[in-house]
Order: C-alpha cells, then structure tokens, then sequence
C-alpha cells in the first residue's frame, strides 16, 4: 500500500471504532435513530449465532423489545479488531463489558461481537454483528460463573457454556 492508503486505512479504522461506541451508546441511550444509523439496510443482528433479525428496520424493533425488558444499560467497549477484506468492506471482533438490569436482575459480563462493516458512501455500518457471551451472571454470581464451566447465566435462563469456551 501506498502512503495514500495507508492513511486512508488508518481512517477506517478509526470511523469503524467510532461506529461501535455510537452503537453501544444509541442502544444504551434508547436512540433508535442512532441505532438505525448503524446498520445498513439489509443488516443482520444475531445473538450467540441465532439470527435475531433482519433488515435495519426489524433489528431496530428487536432492540427496543429487548430494551422493554432491560432497566440501566451500560456497554464498554475494549477493543476492535478489523481485518479489511477491501477497501469497502471488513470484519472484525469487539471486545466489551455489558452492565445491565434484566428483568429486574443487575448482571455483569463480557461479550464479543463478531461484526462485518461495509462502506456506505463515506461512512461505515454493519453489515451484521452477532454478539456472543463470553460470561454473564447476576452481580452476586459473577465469582462462581466465571470459575465454573457454564459462565453465562442470564436471568431465567438455564446456565450455559461460553460462546468462547478455553481450548484444551
């Protein structure tokens, strides 16, 4: 790559990193404006592989549906991984920590998106993100969650493994 590239690249990087805090903080703030904002028109939204919705529209009244179930939402992001596949596409893995109220349950945990971009014009969106659980447990479970083989306890749910489990 020339400078030229270089620079641009650098550029993406950037735009995709901002594109995950604006998400993280559309959703947390109930803006579904800015959620729609994220997404281009025919996105995917998936949840631990399962395919929760598509099109920009319904991964909208996905969220808000979740969201009618959720108090205080808290996303941090970590980190954001991109590989570019080309000039106007990518991939790339979002490390984040989720605090939030489920059904009246404060849970804490790790999650990582696994997320395609495309360039919209001048701005990126996903094209899909699939947010997968590392661990997730009620603030008082997080300890024994974390140490045993099923990290990630949502609220009613039945304990289950990790998305990321550790290889042997």
């Amino acid at each position: 790559m020339d400078l030229e590239q270089r620079i641009r690249r650098l550029e993406d990087r950037n735009a995709i990193s901002d594109l995950v805090v604006s998400y993280f903080l559309a959703s947390d703030d109930d803006d579904s404006d800015g959620v729609a904002a994220s997404f281009t028109p025919d996105a995917t939204f998936s949840s631990s592989g399962v395919l929760n919705a598509t099109g920009r529209d319904a991964i909208v009244e996905f969220i808000k549906t979740a969201r009618s179930y959720m108090g205080l939402t808290v996303h941090t992001p970590h980190y954001v991984q991109c590989r570019f596949e080309s000039d106007d596409r990518a991939t790339g893995l979002v490390g984040a920590h989720l605090e939030l109220v489920v059904g009246g349950t404060s849970v804490v945990g790790a999650v990582r998106y696994v997320d395609s971009y495309v360039r919209d014009g001048e701005v990126w969106r996903f094209a899909s993100r699939d947010m997968r659980a590392v661990h997730i447990a009620p603030w008082d479970e997080v300890g024994a969650a974390f140490a045993s083989t099923t990290p990630v306890r949502w609220p009613g749910a039945e304990a289950a493994t990790s998305d990321f489990p550790r290889k042997s």
